[in-house]
């Protein structure tokens, strides 16, 4: 079997090496750097599963390695930073991160995260994509599969997240799904007040979509209610 290898990218030599402490007891291989180029460097010489990235860190910060990072790969990242307000966070997760958790943190809780991410990340790329079909409406099409997704041939390029939530909708044309039931499917985590990021989500996959207010939309608010798949 496949030794899962996680990257933990922070400048902070103590949390790297708190973090590794735990995560080695669990099994992972893990690599560690201290800068932002290191991190692009190891991801594209070895087969990450999950990273773990601090946002303040020297080189490039955490944002712009997830921006090149989610141009060619998929794995799970979680975002580990001092940064603590609500935009820090909404900015992360509109970036491409699957998580965000802010210093000072629990070791546990970083390991049961990291585990419910590496779970949800096996699941997408084993047997859950069977049997899953390409959806094609109008001009857009959605590749389960392959994790594509083009509109009038052009090829859109999503984050995890926005795909899973384009693809849960699209998948269920007219029926309209809270916040918190977009929430709970795409994370597959309880919803905690976490309307706005579902709202972020949906704003940045409109406009990767070319949605304005003079066109007709994929995505439907159904104010006070949800969201519904226009197609």
């Amino acid at each position: 079997m496949k030794r899962i290898t996680i990257l933990i990218a922070d400048d902070e030599a103590e949390i790297a090496d708190l973090i590794a402490l735990h995560l080695e007891k669990e099994g992972y291989h893990l690599i560690k750097v201290s800068d932002g180029r290191e991190a692009i460097h190891a991801v594209q010489s070895h087969s990450i599963d999950l990273a773990i990235l601090d946002i303040m860190m020297p080189g490039l910060d955490g944002y712009e390695v997830t921006r090149q990072i989610r141009e060619k790969y998929h794995m799970p990242i979680i975002f580990l930073s001092a940064k603590t307000s609500d935009l820090d966070k909404i900015t992360g997760l509109v970036m491409g991160a699957d998580d965000y958790m802010t210093k000072p943190f629990n070791p546990m809780e970083l390991v049961a995260r990291v585990n419910a991410q590496l779970r949800r990340s096996m699941q997408l790329n084993g047997s859950t994509t069977e049997g899953q079909s390409v959806l094609e409406v109008g001009g857009l099409t959605i590749d389960p599969e392959q994790r594509t997704v083009t509109l009038y041939g052009e090829n859109i390029v999503l984050t995890p997240k926005e795909f899973d939530i384009l693809y849960l909708l699209a998948g269920h044309p007219r029926k309209v799904f809270s916040a918190e039931n977009i929430f709970e499917q795409v994370w597959g985590e309880a919803y905690f007040e976490s309307g706005n990021t579902v709202m972020v989500h949906i704003r940045t996959l409109r406009k990767k979509l070319g949605e304005d207010k003079n066109k007709n939309k994929w995505i439907k608010t159904i104010w006070g209610v949800g969201y519904t798949f226009n197609g």
